[in-house]
């Protein structure tokens, strides 16, 4: 199967890209910056990187048109400016466009655990791409997570942080949320 994988430089993509090759599949990485992608010498002789930023125009040849299936794991909360979800919303408009002319059948986006009554800014523009991906002409699974917790992922790094630097402090009510992390080794 030929699958396109959004993210491949992220946390999750990182470590879903070995997997996918141990499996058998053939792996198109979609990265905005070839530079950054760090893997090693075997896996990246192995896979086809293109390289893609779904905030501007992608000329059409750029993802080849012949894709089975593809991970949506992309995410602009590291984004420096405060507009992040009408970034991760054109991101998703411009991913259906293009897997349009791929005629991809399968999409697996990474979303956040979500309920209907009360969504953080973060959460809402997560299913507002939730609700931007079902418009496309593929079948979406959606995967909803709750924190992923493992050393480098950015939740890690933030409760590790605060934890050394700040052994005592007192909390906003949200920190009694109950979460479903996932843990990664």
């Amino acid at each position: 199967m030929k699958i396109l994988l959004t993210g491949a430089n992220g946390y999750i993509g990182m470590r879903l890209l070995p997997r996918l090759l141990d499996l058998g599949h053939e792996v198109v990485c979609a990265v905005r910056d070839q530079k950054r992608l760090s893997v090693d010498e075997d896996i990246l002789s192995r896979i086809e990187v293109v390289e893609v930023d779904f905030l501007k125009e992608v000329k059409a040849d750029l993802i080849p048109k012949d894709i089975d299936a593809a991970y949506y794991l992309i995410h602009s909360m590291s984004s420096s400016t405060q507009d992040f979800d009408e970034k991760e919303a054109l991101s998703a408009e411009s991913f259906n466009a293009h897997m349009e002319q791929c005629e991809v059948e399968q999409v697996i986006y990474l979303s956040g655990i979500v309920n209907e009554e009360e969504l953080s800014k973060h959460l809402k523009s997560r299913k507002n791409v939730e609700n931007i991906l079902y418009q496309g002409s593929f079948h979406l699974t959606v995967l909803r997570a709750g924190i992923i917790v493992g050393s480098g992922s950015s939740s890690f790094e933030i409760i590790r942080d605060l934890c050394e630097k700040l052994p005592v402090m007192i909390t906003p009510k949200w920190v009694l949320t109950r979460t479903q992390p996932i843990g990664i080794r």
